[in-house]
């Protein structure tokens, strides 16, 4: 399986999943010096002009950081574009994502021929995110390099799909490079999703309860206190079905157990500009993986106990 150069040399094979609101450009560049692919949405830079001053400062300071440290450089950084009729600001973003070089650009709701030819014009690599194989064929045939299978139990939007029948239906026709999604929370799953056939865990919830996440403090706690039961899977919020905290739809004074049928026109929330997004900021997105982080840490040590996991579960497969 083909792995692109950029990526031969991470800490741990995993990529941070790019979390709305709560990704921002200090947890990307911590995960990027820990070694792991960072990434933040486009979209959680808003106001005039400060998607470009994110990218400024997070490609300055990892060029220093290598300068600085060149036997163990960064792992690079992931925008991740909301290829949805509703974001205005994709052409823009893109064009910045062009000016300044980033690395990789990962594309969900929606694979797009110009996002990815506007990659490749620079040398940049783009991921999509599935949920299925329909989607999956589409994203290749329209250019994208890599997948992301969003399996089951995974944080956010997600699909619905057993990782195992995702990834290894995945694996009959496309042997590019390929990320698992869904409930990966410690070093052990991710060896999991390699020996799957995957080449790369995508980790989001565990990194909410870290100290450089954008989230409320009673969001990361909530997470260490929580687990798979406390997950519910709604369209409700955004009119697409994804995972969310139990705890805070009840803490909003709605049933998380019955929850009306969504609409897609709520998508218009994590688009426009005017919007609070309201639906993510007071209704908390998570994995059903939760179960296994049990305090908040500083996304470096996070990093280090995945790297501690996941050698231990080589030694203990004998690999």
């Amino acid at each position: 399986m083909a792995v692109p150069k950029i990526l031969e040399n991470l800490t741990v094979p995993a990529i941070a999943a790019p979390m709305f609101i709560v990704s921002g450009k200090e947890m990307v560049l911590a995960q990027c010096k820990a070694g792991i692919v960072g990434s933040f949405p486009a979209l959680n830079a808003r106001g005039e002009g400060e998607f470009e001053k994110w990218l400024i400062e997070i490609t300055e300071e990892l060029d220093r950081y290598n300068q600085a440290n060149p036997d163990k450089p960064a792992a690079p950084f992931a925008v991740n574009q909301i290829v949805f009729k509703s974001n205005a600001r994709l052409e823009e973003d893109m064009a910045l994502c062009v000016k300044y070089k980033v690395p990789i650009i990962i594309t969900s709701l929606g694979a797009n021929e110009a996002v990815n030819e506007a990659a490749h014009s620079y040398g940049g690599i783009v991921f999509h995110d599935v949920i299925n194989q329909r989607f999956a064929r589409k994203a290749i045939a329209k250019g994208a390099d890599g997948l992301i299978a969003v399996a089951s139990g995974a944080g956010g939007h997600a699909g619905t799909q057993s990782p195992f029948a995702l990834v290894q239906e995945t694996r009959e026709w496309f042997d590019g490079p390929l990320a698992l999604s869904g409930c990966i929370a410690t070093g052990d799953s991710i060896l999991a999703a390699q020996a799957m056939g995957a080449d790369f865990g995508y980790i989001g919830s565990a990194f909410i309860a870290t100290a450089e996440a954008n989230a409320a403090k009673e969001y990361k706690q909530m997470i260490v206190d929580g687990d798979a039961d406390d997950i519910v899977y709604s369209d409700y919020f955004t009119g697409v079905a994804g995972n969310y905290l139990k705890p805070s739809i009840a803490a909003a004074g709605m049933d998380p157990n019955n929850l009306p049928k969504g609409d897609i026109s709520a998508m218009q929330k994590l688009t426009d500009e005017q919007s609070d997004a309201k639906a993510w900021k007071d209704i908390w997105g998570c994995g059903q993986g939760i179960g296994a982080i049990d305090e908040v840490q500083s996304v470096a040590d996070r990093v280090s106990q995945l790297h501690a996991e996941y050698q231990a579960a080589r030694t203990r497969l004998a690999l």
